[in-house]
């Protein structure tokens, strides 16, 4: 098979659809395109709710198909018996139409993951269909909609909404196709898989959905009844749902390790109720990476089954992004949240908001009886702190009025990063001509940073032992030693 070896450019789809040339889905001669669409006509969504009109805003084939049909499931349980063969085959057949929608309508169809043989997409649309969840086609363009989309008012079921609209009001509740964001579903209309599945999808419903289940049961162990009502209607059921989860937990519950500008998150649970999809954030960021788990102990057995079948000849062309690009997305959003927490520290005066002191005045204050030292060029107000200091009132008193910057950088004692820290939050002044508040003003005027960086509000970040009165070699002792 064909190898491939991904960049970081590599994107969910086509980028061809981010032309602002009209999508094919505008066009009333598209493939498989309602004849009675058009695209002037005035929608039911673009008119206001009524007690006359409120039963025309709701998709009622919907309605049936995940709300009142899966409910006529939960009654007949209560007259159906439960066999252990056929709890067995319905959790069996919940994976297989499950993988139908995770590894084939999400990570080969709607983002090009990877490359199926036509077995494996055959097997794939056929338990897709079983899943009740609409065509491949239409599915896949809802969500390559959603990720152009995520979190904007294009967003087919954008979680600020609402979490109950985004598991399955929008699907309940009929939706203006011109309001949703356009997107190049062309690769799908070349499809002839696709193109058959979309065609003849009720068919593939009833068949894989209810047929299918019905049939194993009946002619493996004779619960003809019992395989319609646990492994199809119930099976339905617990596959729609969990699938919904994707677009309401995943975007509501849990950690944003690669990025925080949109919903999407990474949870076990949703993991777990999802086949793998819960790893959301991972997924958002990194959309054309067949994981989305990267860690040996996340569990996504979407992941295991498409590479699975890469083993036995049916998939290739597995794409993932380089893990130098990952770690990055890491690393950006773990100083991201850092910057955050240090915007709401305490960090000092910031040296250019100082007034400059000449070291004459700067004495002469000290012997009017206040408590100021001069460390790195910074003056420091202390006098409040004389009586606190671990060293004792002495030790800090013998450096008033003086350059104690020899003394508080090992002349005495070598003072902790803890130290400097608190020693910023005294600042009060600069001396004129001080060494390395003259190195830093001549930096700014270079624009240059000798040892900042800066945070996305502008904000000099002080890294450990970073701060301008910490030299990086111990001086000698200080004669006010």
């Amino acid at each position: 098979m064909p190898s491939h070896q991904p960049t970081a450019g590599d994107a969910a789809v086509d980028p061809q659809y981010l032309s602002s040339q009209p999508s094919p889905m505008a066009s009333t001669s598209e493939p498989n395109r309602s004849k009675s669409y058009e695209p002037r006509k005035v929608h039911i969504t673009d008119l206001p709710m009524t007690s006359e009109n409120w039963y025309k805003h709701i998709n009622w084939l919907n309605v049936y198909f995940i709300v009142l049909f899966p409910l006529s499931g939960l009654v007949a349980a209560f007259w159906t018996p439960l066999r252990l063969e056929t709890a067995i085959w319905a959790v069996l057949y919940y994976f297989a139409t499950g993988l139908g929608i995770t590894a084939g309508y999400h990570r080969l169809w709607a983002h090009k993951s990877y490359n199926a043989t036509q077995p494996l997409e055959i097997f794939l649309a056929a338990v897709g269909g079983g899943a009740v969840e609409g065509s491949i086609r239409w599915w896949a363009r809802d969500h390559r909609a959603h990720h152009r989309y995520t979190d904007t008012e294009k967003d087919p079921y954008s979680v600020r909404k609402g979490l109950l609209y985004s598991h399955m009001g929008w699907m309940i509740m009929k939706q203006n196709p011109k309001r949703i964001g356009r997107t190049d579903i062309s690769d799908l209309n070349e499809s002839a898989i696709v193109r058959w599945q979309h065609k003849n999808y009720l068919k593939v419903v009833i068949t894989m959905g209810l047929i299918v289940p019905c049939v194993v049961a009946g002619l493996f162990w004779g619960d003809w009844v019992g395989g319609i009502v646990y492994a199809g209607i119930l099976r339905i059921l617990f596959v729609q749902q969990a699938t919904f989860c994707v677009n309401s937990l995943a975007h509501w519950l849990g950690e944003q390790p690669f990025d925080d500008r949109n919903s999407p998150r990474d949870h076990v649970i949703t993991a777990l109720v999802t086949l793998g999809e819960g790893y959301h954030n991972f997924h958002h960021e990194f959309p054309s990476d067949y994981r989305n788990a990267i860690e040996w102990f996340q569990y996504d057995p979407t992941k295991w089954f498409i590479w699975t079948m890469k083993q036995l000849g049916l998939a290739y062309d597995l794409k993932q992004f380089r893990q130098n690009e990952i770690e990055k997305g890491r690393v950006q959003q773990l100083q991201k949240k850092l910057d955050q927490k240090r915007s709401k520290l305490d960090w000092g005066v910031p040296l250019e908001s100082l007034p400059v002191m000449e070291w004459d005045d700067y004495v002469d204050q000290c012997n009017n009886g206040r408590g100021l030292i001069a460390v790195g060029g910074v003056v420091h107000d202390v006098t409040a702190f004389i009586k606190e200091h671990p060293g004792g009132k002495a030790m800090i008193s013998s450096g008033i009025g003086k350059d104690a910057t020899a003394m508080f950088n090992g002349g005495v004692y070598m003072h902790s990063n803890a130290a400097h820290n608190l020693l910023s939050t005294m600042r009060v002044g600069v001396i004129r001509g001080g060494m390395e508040v003259e190195i830093w003003k001549r930096a700014q005027m270079e624009n240059k940073d000798v040892q900042y960086v800066k945070d996305p509000n502008g904000n000099k970040i002080i890294r450990a032992g970073g701060q301008v009165t910490k030299l990086q070699q111990p001086m000698e002792s200080a004669d006010a030693a």
